[in-house]
């Protein structure tokens, strides 16, 4: 069973990650922004997309389809992105097993790391405060 039971339900601990992260460390952005990079990430169980545009103040997040062109684009599940916000998997490890690819200047991925570093401190946080884990029924 998927760990997000919708695609809403994945955006909305995504926009409250973000916005926890703005709150916390409003420069973990910084990196990007002077990058002037987009990064689209496509997920999958449940599909979503989120954009991430470094060409203009503020940073803006954006959640489902949209035409802007990411200069960086990662594909992974919402299971795999979880994993990795809570430590569990190192994303060289999702890589190297086929679980996340990324298309574009990859080189400039470590823009990411001051936001991403932030999200992984923050992540259980904000899963905490959004009622996770979710309660799920099983069938038989």
């Amino acid at each position: 069973m998927a760990v997000y039971t919708d695609t809403e339900q994945l955006y909305r601990y995504v926009q409250a990650l973000r916005a926890r992260i703005a709150e916390k460390d409003p420069g973990a952005a910084d990196a990007i922004l002077a990058s002037n990079m987009v990064i689209r990430m496509c997920c999958t169980e449940p599909d979503a997309e989120i954009t991430i545009n470094g060409r203009r103040r503020p940073l803006e997040t954006t959640f489902g389809p949209r035409r802007l062109r990411p200069t960086l684009e990662i594909d992974l599940s919402a299971d795999t992105l979880h994993a990795i916000m809570l430590g569990d998997l190192k994303i060289r490890k999702a890589v190297a097993d086929g679980l996340l690819t990324a298309r574009g200047t990859v080189w400039k991925a470590g823009a990411l790391a001051d936001l991403f570093r932030q999200g992984q401190e923050l992540y259980r946080e904000v899963l905490h405060e959004q009622g996770w884990p979710q309660p799920r029924e099983e069938t038989a």
